[in-house]
């Protein structure tokens, strides 16, 4: 399937737009330390799905492969696993790593999960790192993939408690907002990574879905963006919010922002790493009947 098919079958066209272009690019360019950021977090989720031998699992938003890899493995050569994303790009990475591992019972669609036709009731669980705070139609969407899943079935994703909560973007967005006149942070539901920030408004979004049960845990834990100080700015100001609030700026700009944010980050090494604060929300849902 092509970008412009996935675009012509869902109404998240801007975001299809934006996944498909520099930004699917970075991230796989950067995707070996994106995955050392995220692996911790979405073990969590992992754990929380609680995958069996057998299952049929859908990844939405999986991205470079990472998750959707992990929950082949747990199923075995009983179950099956697809892993849905809108970006071309990330998921020729995703299909180049599954090929170094043939047996894994793991297959990739491009697709617009919000929309895009699952087999009804087919699936045992919905699985997802940080992959569904980006739809249009977050109600929609949801009732979408609970269509998909049996009587019964599982959710299981993570997702970004608000931005202020956030220290690994908070912090970096503060320096480049002392240099840089930065776009307005959204209102609260706007889709993008802090979309479901607000407890409440995501509880309504999975009653409205048909999910039952629902567990919105928070957890607070630290990650490192990078083994040195270099690779962590780098990720920052290539592949992070801040690089997309300074889409546009000049080239003068975007260096006086490198060199204040190398001054400011120098304070969050440790050992490990440049390592920050995040803030999540862990979420477990059954569909409902």
């Amino acid at each position: 399937m092509t970008a412009d098919s996935t675009a012509a079958a869902g109404d998240n066209a801007d975001q299809i737009e934006y996944w498909n272009g520099e930004a699917g690019d970075k991230w796989v360019r950067h995707q070996e330390s994106q995955d050392r950021m995220l692996a911790p977090l979405g073990a969590l989720s992992l754990a929380a799905a609680g995958v069996r031998a057998g299952e049929r699992v859908i990844d939405v938003g999986c991205g470079c492969g990472d998750s959707s890899l992990a929950l082949a493995r747990q199923v075995g050569p009983q179950g099956q696993v697809t892993g849905a994303d809108i970006s071309e790009q990330m998921l020729r990475q995703a299909r180049r790593r599954a090929a170094e591992e043939p047996a894994l019972p793991l297959s990739f669609i491009q697709a617009d999960a919000a929309s895009h036709a699952f087999p009804k009731g087919e699936a045992d669980v919905v699985h997802s790192r940080f992959g569904v705070m980006f739809f249009n139609d977050p109600h929609g969407a949801f009732a979408n993939l609970a269509s998909a899943l049996r009587p019964g079935g599982r959710l299981a994703f993570i997702c970004w408690r608000p931005l202020a909560e956030n220290e690994w973007v908070r912090e970096p967005m503060a320096v480049a907002a002392s240099l840089a006149d930065l776009p307005p942070i959204p209102p609260p539901g706007t889709p993008g990574p802090f979309a479901f920030g607000d407890r409440d408004y995501l509880a309504s979004i999975l009653a409205a879905g048909g999910f039952t049960d629902h567990d919105i845990a928070p957890h607070d834990r630290p990650v490192v963006l990078g083994d040195s100080l270099e690779e962590g700015l780098h990720k920052i100001v290539d592949n992070s919010p801040v690089s997309r609030a300074l889409t546009g700026a000049e080239d003068a700009l975007r260096a006086r922002v490198a060199e204040a944010m190398r001054e400011a980050m120098q304070s969050y090494m440790t050992p490990d790493g440049l390592t920050l604060g995040t803030a999540t929300w862990l979420v477990t849902a059954q569909k409902s009947g």
